[in-house]
C-alpha cells in the first residue's frame, strides 16, 4: 500500500510523462494524465476482393495511477454487418441516417466490413480476447502498472465494406478506397475509466500517440492520408496527375509517418489527382480528387485550393497555429469527416458546398484532433464550436454575412426546443430519441453556446477564450468545464450556471417587457435559465440609451459602454429600472446574440 504523499508524487510524475507536448496542461491541472501509446503496422492490401492482412505492434504506456488488468480495442469494420448494433438502430430509430437506412442489412457476404483478430500477444505471451460486436475485449496475462509500457503484437485480417458511413470502398462517386477506423484502435482510459463504446453511428474518442504504417496495395493506386510520406522517391510520387512512372512489379509500399495524432486515415484510387498548396509559414496543403470527374467539378477543385490556404490562415491566427507540416484534403467521404492531419470529403457539387464542407472539416483539426473532446460525450464542443468557426471563416473568405448566418443557426435552435425533443447536451451521442435532436444539439446549439458566451462576457474576451484554451488544452482531451474555467479566468466573472444550465439541462431563456408606465420599465423572467440583459430605449425625443443589467451571479459584469443597472438576481421573477426620459420603445436584446426562445415579448 503507497502512502498519501507517495500516491501524489506518482501522479505529478505521470502527468509530467503524460504532456510533455504541452507542458502548460501541468500548470493548470497537476494532476491531469493521458495515456500515450505507438503504433507501428505494416497492410497488405488486395484490391481486388477489398480485403487486407495486417501486423501490428503497439507499445502502450499506462500513465494513469491505476492498475490495469484488460485492454479494449475498437473493431470498427463490424458495425457493417446485417444485425449489427448500427444495422439494428438504423432499422428501429424513428428518423434514420438516409445514409445508413436499411443498405448494411442488405449487404452481401463479400460487401460486408469486418476485422478478425487471429492472434495478440502482450509482451510475446498469448492473450486470451473475445470479439464483442465491434469491441475486442482482451484479458491481460499480467497487469499493467502504473507508468509501465507494454507490447502488444497482433496479426489480422479485415475486409474494406461497401462505403456505408464515412469508410468504405466505392462510394457513390466511385473512390475506391476510403479508410478510415479501419484497424483495431485501442481504446481511451481516462480519468472517467475506459471508454469501450460500440459503433452505433456517432463518432470517436482515441489514444495519444506516434503512428508508423506501411501499405502495400496495387501500384496503379496513389494514397493520401495522415502523416508524412517516408518514401516518395520510390513511388514515382508528386506529380499533378495518376499517370505516373511507377517501379517494376505489381504492388508498392507507401510509408507513412505521423507524430503524436489519436488517429490515422487513408484514402487510395488509381485516378487521383494529388496536387499541393503551400500556406506561407503554415503546412503544405495536398489534394487528392479524382480525375473522372465533369470538368465543372475539376474546376472547383482548382478554386478550392487558394482558398483552402486562406482557412488554414484564418484559423491559425484565430484559434492557434497549425502545428503540423502537412495537410490532405481528399475526395472520399459520404459528406465529410475530419481525421488526423486530413479530411475525407465529397468532391463533387458545387463550389459553396465543395468550400463549405472544407471549411468545416478543416476546423475539426482544431476542435477534435488538437482540443481532442470525447465525440460521444461532448460533441458539442467539436461539432459546435467547428460550425461556429467554419462559418466566421466562411464569412471573411467568401464576403457573405455572419450575422445572418448566426440569426439562422439560433432559430435552429428554437425549432427543435418547440418541438419538446431537445436532450440536455449530457445526452451520449447514441442516446438521443430522434437523430435530428441530436444534430441540432451538437451543431447548433453547440454554435449557439459559443456565440451566446460573446454575448455574455463581451466579444473580445471571448475571442481570448478560444486562444487561451487552445494554447492551454492543445494535445489533450479537454472536458466541458475547461472551456468554461477558461473563459472565467479571462473575464474575471463566475460562470459555471451557464454550463449548467445550457448544457446539463433543457432549460430555456424567455425574458419579456411586462410593463412600460411612464419612465418605468418592468421586466418579467419567464423561462428557468438566468441571463444577464442587454436593452436598448428608444426615447420619444428621438434619442437612444443602452442598459446593461448584470446577473447577480456571476459576481461581475462584462465590458460594456451602456448604462449599468443593479444587479438582477435570478429568484426574482421581476426587475424594474427607471429612465431619465420619456420612452417610445424597449427592446431586449437587440444583438440578438441571446437565445431566448419567446422573440415576441421582447419588443414593446
Amino acid at each position: 500500500m503507497r502512502t498519501p504523499l507517495l500516491s501524489s508524487m506518482y501522479l505529478l510524475i505521470f502527468a509530467f510523462c503524460a504532456n510533455s507536448q504541452n507542458p502548460n496542461i501541468t500548470a493548470i491541472k497537476p494532476a491531469y494524465w493521458q495515456q500515450h501509446v505507438d503504433y507501428k503496422m505494416e497492410i497488405d492490401m488486395d484490391v481486388k476482393n477489398y480485403q487486407y492482412h495486417g501486423k501490428q505492434r503497439l507499445i502502450y504506456t499506462n500513465n494513469s495511477p491505476d492498475v490495469l488488468n484488460n485492454v479494449y480495442y475498437h473493431l470498427y469494420f463490424n458495425a457493417f454487418q446485417p444485425g449489427s448494433e448500427m444495422d439494428v438502430r438504423s432499422l428501429n430509430a424513428p428518423d434514420p441516417d438516409s445514409r445508413i437506412g436499411a443498405r448494411i442489412n442488405k449487404l452481401k457476404p463479400n460487401e460486408i466490413g469486418y476485422i478478425k483478430v487471429n492472434s495478440l500477444k502482450q509482451n510475446g505471451v498469448d492473450l486470451n480476447y473475445q470479439t464483442v460486436g465491434t469491441i475486442l475485449e482482451v484479458d491481460l496475462d499480467t497487469p499493467i502498472q502504473p507508468g509501465e509500457s507494454v507490447t502488444f503484437d497482433m496479426r489480422f485480417e479485415a475486409q474494406v465494406p461497401v462505403q456505408i458511413r464515412r469508410s468504405g470502398r466505392n462510394n457513390k462517386e466511385g473512390v475506391a478506397l476510403s479508410m478510415a477506423q479501419w484497424y483495431p484502435k485501442l481504446a481511451e482510459y481516462d480519468f472517467e475509466g475506459w471508454h469501450a463504446d460500440p459503433y452505433i453511428e456517432r463518432e470517436f474518442h482515441g489514444v495519444w500517440g506516434d503512428f508508423d504504417v506501411s501499405l502495400t496495395l496495387d501500384k496503379n493506386y496513389i494514397v493520401g492520408g495522415t502523416g508524412y510520406l517516408q518514401n516518395p522517391n520510390e513511388i514515382g510520387y508528386g506529380y499533378e496527375t495518376a499517370k505516373v512512372n511507377r517501379p517494376k512489379g505489381k504492388t508498392l509500399t507507401w510509408r507513412f509517418v505521423a507524430p503524436n495524432v489519436h488517429d490515422f486515415t487513408w484514402a487510395a484510387d488509381p485516378n487521383f489527382i494529388h496536387e499541393t498548396a503551400q500556406v506561407p509559414d503554415g503546412p503544405l496543403i495536398h489534394f487528392f480528387y479524382k480525375s473522372s470527374m465533369p470538368k465543372e467539378n475539376l474546376e472547383n477543385w482548382k478554386r478550392l485550393q487558394p482558398k483552402a490556404v486562406e482557412l488554414m490562415q484564418f484559423y491559425s491566427n484565430h484559434i492557434g497555429k497549425y502545428p503540423y507540416d502537412q495537410y490532405s484534403v481528399i475526395q472520399g467521404g459520404d459528406g465529410g469527416m475530419e481525421y488526423a492531419m486530413c479530411t475525407l470529403i465529397l468532391g463533387e457539387g458545387t463550389f459553396d458546398g465543395l468550400f463549405g464542407v472544407t471549411a468545416h472539416e478543416m476546423a475539426h483539426t482544431w476542435f477534435q484532433f488538437l482540443l481532442a473532446t470525447n465525440e460521444l460525450k461532448h460533441y458539442w464542443m467539436d461539432e459546435g464550436f467547428t460550425e461556429y468557426f467554419g462559418e466566421l471563416a466562411g464569412s471573411h473568405i467568401l464576403n457573405y454575412s455572419f450575422r445572418d448566418k448566426t440569426k439562422s443557426v439560433y432559430d435552429i435552435y428554437r425549432y427543435v426546443v418547440k418541438t419538446g425533443r431537445e436532450q440536455p447536451q449530457t445526452t451520449h451521442a447514441d442516446r438521443f430519441n430522434y437523430r435530428q435532436a441530436y444534430s441540432i444539439s451538437a451543431y447548433y446549439k453547440g454554435y449557439v453556446f459559443l456565440a451566446q458566451l460573446a454575448y455574455i462576457i463581451g466579444q473580445e474576451h471571448q475571442e481570448k477564450t478560444i486562444k487561451k484554451y487552445f494554447k492551454d488544452f492543445a494535445f489533450t482531451h479537454p472536458v466541458p468545464n475547461d472551456i468554461i474555467r477558461t473563459a472565467e479566468k479571462v473575464s474575471g466573472l463566475e460562470l459555471d450556471w451557464y454550463l449548467m444550465d445550457f448544457t446539463q439541462t433543457t432549460n430555456t431563456i424567455d425574458y419579456g417587457i411586462k410593463d412600460i408606465a411612464g419612465q418605468t420599465v418592468t421586466l418579467e423572467r419567464l423561462g428557468l435559465m438566468p441571463m444577464p440583459i442587454d436593452i436598448t430605449v428608444d426615447y420619444t425625443d428621438g434619442t437612444f440609451e443602452d442598459f446593461y443589467i448584470p446577473l447577480q451571479m456571476m459576481r461581475g459584469e462584462k465590458p460594456t459602454n451602456a448604462t449599468v443597472l443593479a444587479d438582477w438576481a435570478w429568484a426574482y421573477p421581476t426587475y424594474t429600472f427607471q429612465t431619465t426620459k420619456p420612452i417610445k420603445s424597449v427592446e431586449i436584446d437587440p444583438s440578438g446574440l441571446m437565445a431566448d426562445v419567446n422573440m415576441t415579448n421582447n419588443k414593446k
